[in-house]
């Protein structure tokens, strides 16, 4: 086959060849620049929606603090309201032991 090719033939048919794969790559290289083009600008939209969520999730911790603190604010809010009770049982317990209030004059 190459028998009957003279040099010039060869070598274009070489340069021909040559060319074809050298498009054939660049296509190629520019096909997988637009897809690691695609993955980062994904990547990208995925951490922008994780940064939110974590900003929401915070807020949601920060409630479950609050809840626990204004549990402890209830308890110790009753606890001062059973003792008050108990003082004003006391101070009228003494007032019904004392007797009526007279006036002096």
């Amino acid at each position: 086959m190459f028998a009957n090719m003279d040099t010039m033939t060869i070598w274009t048919y070489s340069l021909i060849a040559g060319a074809v794969v050298i498009v054939v790559v660049a296509v190629l290289l520019i096909l997988l620049i637009a897809a690691a083009n695609r993955v980062n600008r994904n990547a990208s939209n995925i951490w922008d929606a994780g940064k939110q969520i974590a900003g929401n999730t915070v807020s949601i911790w920060m409630l479950n603090v609050t809840n626990r603190v204004a549990g402890q604010i209830l308890e110790t809010a009753l606890s001062i309201n059973a003792r008050a009770e108990s003082i004003d049982n006391n101070i009228a317990a003494l007032a019904n032991a004392l007797g009526p209030k007279t006036e002096t004059r």
